[in-house]
């Protein structure tokens, strides 16, 4: 069998289309479009890859996973399973995963918004580090500490300067002189990981060198001015595994370990968040055309407020109905949402021959679709979860009513 979107488990054979192991009719015949499907084999096989290279790599590598990529618990699971920690970003991501049992030492929780019961709940659970965006909440965190008797790790995330970012701290002379005033008078807290993330859907060595350069630069500074910092996070930004095979993925990771020799940075542990690279080519949306303009522009059953730009997923289109068919017609795939915005994809080569009913296969739609989904008034897709040869539903419209964090904590 022919592998489809380089994806081992998304295979074709004659007219038929196998996920994993199930024929895709097979799925239809119980269920109506659409359906957003997760392959699990594929989320453990990009998860082996990713431990693969990295732990080869780096001496004391911690792998922790971005829950905002996708929060659903059967995924989140999954991750737990194959021993991956947890970055989270806010209150109900870590009720998700203290529920899921991940290990509180393994957790890392922050944003650029951090309320007092999240600082919280984070002591109360000997959360392993809590990032900071802005040094003023170094004491909001401090006097909650205090109050438990605790010491709190902490990270900080700088700002990486990529395309004017405001995410993070931009040292200079008047806030580090805060810095260390609040370092001085704060004894509940501990400064441990620095952070650096330079973007997303990164596929080009020279951006995870520059996000490690970025590290070296403020390691450097900080150092100079005493405060020194043991531990190293580059973040995540890395694309769909489709999108950077493993050969390309070690030449990453050397690529950014030559760099940290390059800048004679040492560091006890360094630790990268994957999210996209886990789970965006293992989840697909299983959908149907609904009709075809005179242009070649598509409309199919979903739209972006279910499969939406902002995830800035590599979607990719196959025609189920006609799999052997070649892609050579440019097309535009429009969605149902009532606006000209709710485009999909424009000239997107696709099957000459189209019609009304055709089963239409988006591809690496794993990560960050639910995550910023709205809520326009159509109903939500059944989601399946596929390994081998069974699938169970692992989210029913009907019954679950949202698929938001807020129904499973």
């Amino acid at each position: 069998m022919k592998t489809i979107a380089g994806n081992s488990y998304l295979k074709k054979e004659k007219d038929n289309v196998f996920l994993d192991l199930i024929p895709l009719n097979k799925i239809l015949a119980k269920m109506r479009t659409p359906i957003l499907i997760f392959l699990e084999n594929r989320i453990r096989e990009n998860i082996k890859m990713f431990l693969d290279v990295f732990s080869t790599i780096f001496e004391n590598f911690n792998c922790l996973y971005s829950f905002k990529a996708n929060y659903l618990p059967e995924i989140c699971k999954i991750i737990k399973s194959e021993n991956i920690g947890a970055e989270v970003v806010g209150l109900l991501e870590l009720k998700l995963a203290l529920n899921l049992k991940f290990p509180s030492n393994k957790i890392i929780v922050g944003g650029p918004y951090l309320p007092r019961e999240l600082i919280k709940m984070c002591i109360e659970n000997n959360i392993k580090e809590i990032i900071i965006y802005n040094i003023n909440d170094i004491r909001k965190v401090d006097s909650i500490a205090k109050k438990h008797n605790h010491i709190q790790n902490l990270c900080i995330r700088i700002n990486s300067g990529k395309y004017n970012s405001n995410l993070g701290v931009n040292f200079n002379d008047q806030n580090l002189s805060n810095l260390k005033k609040t370092i001085k008078e704060c004894d509940n807290i501990k400064i441990t990981t620095i952070l650096s993330h330079y973007s997303t859907q990164m596929n080009n060595i020279e951006l995870f060198k520059k996000n490690v350069e970025v590290i070296a630069k403020n390691l450097k500074f900080l150092s100079k001015n005493g405060i020194n910092i043991k531990n190293m996070n580059l973040g995540g930004g890395f694309p769909e595994a489709t999108v950077m095979n493993q050969k390309q993925l070690k030449k990453i990771a050397l690529g950014i370990k030559s760099t940290i020799m390059e800048y004679n940075i040492h560091y006890d542990h360094i630790y990268f968040e994957p999210g996209r690279y886990f789970l965006g080519d293992a989840g697909l949306f299983i959908v149907k055309i609904i009709k075809v303009s005179d242009n070649r522009h598509v409309f199919l059953n979903i739209g972006n407020h279910i499969c939406p730009k902002f995830a800035k997923c590599s979607l990719r289109f196959y025609n189920a109905s006609k799999i052997d068919l070649s892609h050579n017609e440019p097309t535009s795939f429009l969605g149902i949402v009532p606006t000209d915005q709710d485009v999909l994809a424009k000239n997107y080569f696709f099957t000459q021959n189209l019609r009304e009913g055709d089963i239409i296969l988006v591809t690496n739609t794993g990560a960050y679709c639910l995550t910023f989904s709205n809520r326009f008034p159509y109903s939500l897709p059944k989601i399946l979860l596929v390994k081998d040869d069974n699938f169970e539903q692992i989210f029913d419209p009907n019954i679950d009513k949202d698929f938001s964090i807020n129904t499973i904590i």
